[in-house]
């Protein structure tokens, strides 16, 4: 077990020693300072919720968070093939799902690390420029007995739906071996998912509630709402869903994975 996560630590090594990462570091600390300072100045006697443009601006950030952990993502193994490092990576005394789990593994890692970047930076600077509130009135009934209950469900469901997509840009990366396309259609993935939501909401047949695309919302159990409206769901409904979708691109990974030639 040692041994394996000197592997996964040989990952994270080959993502942080890129100049890419941390200007995406730089990125996701400098967002919410931007939009505080115009909150700040913008807003009348400087009298908006810590919480509310802490939201907002997480909202924000975990698109760009999800977006740089795909682009990640999408070199991990696809990368490999494209710079001929594989065959270098296969000759080590490992095997193939061992070097696929590190890979993964190490993605996860990266976006657990930006989201807690993301929490820290979001709460600090909102409390420095408009002050703690501890029970806002203006932002709901969980928001006014528990902002932090509130948050800590927000974060936790914005990451799920980041390793969803996360896994999801991995499996196309494992199987194409094609980084372009992996980065291409999981954003698409991320950003469309509402608008194919909305789309479907209007058909009224029962198989909607098993796509995958409303799913990726969990946040809207947090305002007592369904993903997918007119078409009420559960949070654990929709957890079951996320569950087989997440076995299925990983079992598509691995399988593709350890059966490709890679002599070619």
């Amino acid at each position: 077990m040692a041994n394996f996560w000197k592997l996964v630590q040989n990952e994270n090594m080959k993502i942080y020693r890129r100049l890419r990462t941390w200007i995406m570091l730089g990125i996701v600390v400098l967002i919410p300072l931007l939009f505080s300072t115009l909150a700040y100045f913008t807003s009348a006697n400087h009298a908006s919720s810590n919480w509310s443009v802490m939201t907002f601006e997480s909202t924000i950030t975990f698109i760009l968070v999800t977006v740089f952990t795909v682009v990640i993502s999408a070199d991990s193994v696809a990368g490999e093939f494209t710079w001929g490092t594989v065959k270098l990576l296969l000759i080590r005394p490992w095997s193939r799902s061992s070097i696929l789990l590190s890979k993964y593994l190490s993605l996860l890692l990266f976006g657990l690390f930006f989201s807690a970047v993301t929490f820290v930076v979001t709460f600090a600077v909102n409390v420095l420029f408009f002050g703690y509130n501890g029970s806002p009135s203006d932002l709901g009934p969980l928001w006014t007995t528990d902002p932090w209950s509130y948050i800590a469900l927000y974060y936790l469901y914005q990451f799920i739906s980041l390793v969803m997509v996360v896994t999801f840009s991995f499996m196309l990366s494992s199987a194409f071996r094609s980084g372009g396309l992996s980065i291409g259609l999981s954003i698409f993935l991320l950003l469309s998912g509402s608008i194919i939501s909305g789309i479907l909401a209007v058909t009224d047949k029962p198989w909607v509630k098993y796509v995958l695309f409303p799913h990726l919302s969990l946040t809207s159990y947090l305002d007592g709402n369904s993903p997918i409206p007119g078409h009420p769901t559960t949070l654990g409904f929709s957890l079951s869903v996320l569950a087989v979708y997440f076995i299925l691109f990983n079992l598509v990974s691995w399988t593709v994975f350890r059966k490709r030639d890679i002599t070619a």
